[in-house]
């Protein structure tokens, strides 16, 4: 069940009606968690045990942690809980991944060991996130754990961000569940235009663009430098649409209920540099990495060769998570040394800073440009299968080639319209206050219905996954 079906309409709005009827605390939180377990296991109802023994491991080490005060029982508590989730993460996510790669590097020795036929199960990557995160913010004595099973369940299957995020934390969500949350009329109206406004970006943008990026994207050794440059820039938009549509639909659905969920996109592609990128995209996992992998392994505390070292390992393994796949990995270290350069140019930056002002600016406007770059030519990497078609087609950008020349109209207009839409917001135009549709507009209604029916009249034939469920 998604965001986009029929289905899930029909299923919002039962469970938004039921609440609305339902007074009390408990039984409204035993509902929404029933209907949460209903949403995962209408996709396969096999793999809700998963979620399951996730929620009890971490519900079971998360009081346990908070109990006994001897260091080595806690360090065994958090290192069951950790093992199990990541257990599970790896079996389904990468058993096979690591397998056929040994394959590859045995097969001149004629030895195969096979692989297994697994599912990846839906939200897997995030969930276990989500309930991991809770037992270490205990083990590091952050919060208190809960003492109520039925919140915490809750926490971890909360179905708007159950399986493409964005990834909660117990600290910001929890106690939300204290007390009963109404369905107000302001919680309505607020959640209801962030949702369409998701809904737009993953239907009307994601989802037309993707007609135009995957045919080009399939046969790359056809078009020429300007398609490809085309297609580029249009999977850049699509892919920023397609996911921080789903968090703006997770947010406004979640808000309808009368819960608040943070942000997770602010505008990545105005960046200034790679460290800014990953501030403003996908916040809720790049905090989690900040938190929970890279400030562990030192983080910039050990001297500058140490931070390059564990910047470029922390990204390497952002790359992994977002895909069980080489290209993945590489992507994420392109980010780790994309990151790290920025790190050393922002650093000399800052010792002219004061110096000489033009070479300052100039050097920023450099940055900003080579921030932009790096983000366009990492895409090529995420959305390609092979090494084989990234080289291609990165090559194809950086050397014109002849071929066939393919440019849709909707693609330009789509692309002309967020870069203006960006330079509004860069230089804090008036009219940005216009765009947001405020509450108390005359227009916010007209345009969220213009919105609508733009969705309902050309949303795509053929229906489009989001992205990230892949991950």
């Amino acid at each position: 069940m998604t965001f986009t079906r029929i289905e899930f309409f029909i299923f919002f709005a039962a469970v938004v009606g039921f609440l609305y009827v339902i007074k009390n605390n408990k039984q409204r939180k035993l509902f929404l968690l029933a209907a949460s377990y209903y949403f995962y296991a209408y996709w396969d109802y096999r793999f809700l045990s998963l979620l399951i023994i996730s929620t009890l491991v971490d519900y079971i080490a998360g009081i346990g942690l908070n109990r006994y005060t001897n260091e080595r029982v806690r360090k065994l508590l958090l290192f069951i809980c950790v093992l199990t989730n990541l257990g599970i993460l790896f079996f389904f996510k990468y058993f096979n991944f690591f397998v056929s790669s040994l394959n590859t590097a045995l097969s001149p020795l004629n030895v195969n060991l096979g692989t297994l036929n697994i599912i990846l199960p839906i939200g897997i990557s995030f969930y276990t996130f989500q309930a991991m995160s809770y037992s270490i913010d205990i083990y590091r004595r952050k919060m208190e754990p809960v003492n109520n099973l039925l919140d915490f369940a809750l926490y971890v299957a909360f179905f708007p961000q159950l399986v493409a995020g964005p990834i909660v934390r117990a600290s910001d969500f929890l106690p939300q569940l204290k007390s009963k949350t109404k369905i107000s009329r302001e919680n309505f109206v607020i959640g209801f235009r962030i949702f369409v406004i998701g809904l737009l970006k993953k239907v009307f943008i994601a989802d037309k663009l993707a007609l135009f990026v995957d045919p080009v994207f399939a046969n790359y050794s056809v078009y020429d430098t300007a398609t490809i440059w085309l297609a580029i820039l249009a999977y850049s938009i699509q892919i920023y649409c397609d996911f921080a549509g789903y968090s703006d639909m997770a947010i406004g659905a979640a808000r309808i209920m009368g819960y608040e969920l943070n942000i997770n996109f602010n505008f990545p592609y105005l960046a200034k540099n790679m460290q800014d990128f990953w501030r403003r995209w996908h916040i809720s996992l790049s905090s989690w990495i900040r938190d929970y992998v890279y400030i562990p392994l030192g983080g910039n505390r050990l001297g500058k060769r140490r931070t390059i070292i564990n910047t470029i390992v922390t990204m390497f393994l952002c790359g992994l998570w977002h895909g069980a796949a080489w290209t993945f990995a590489v992507w994420g270290l392109f980010h780790g040394i994309a990151l790290a350069v920025g790190r050393i140019v922002h650093s000399e930056k800052s010792d002219i800073k004061n110096s000489n002002k033009i070479n300052f600016q100039l050097k920023s406007s450099l940055e900003r440009l080579f921030t932009l770059f790096a983000m366009i030519v990492g895409w090529v990497l995420f959305r390609s299968q092979t090494f084989t078609q990234a080289s291609s087609i990165i090559f194809k950008m950086l050397a014109p080639t002849g071929g066939v020349t393919w440019i849709q109209p909707f693609v330009l207009f789509i692309i002309a319209g967020t870069v203006l839409y960006h330079l509004i917001v860069y230089w804090d135009i008036k009219l940005l206050d216009f765009i947001r549709l405020p509450e108390e507009a005359w227009y916010t209604p007209a345009a969220l219905f213009s919105m609508v029916w733009l969705i309902i009249v050309f949303h795509p034939m053929e229906f489009k996954p989001f992205i990230y469920f892949q991950f």
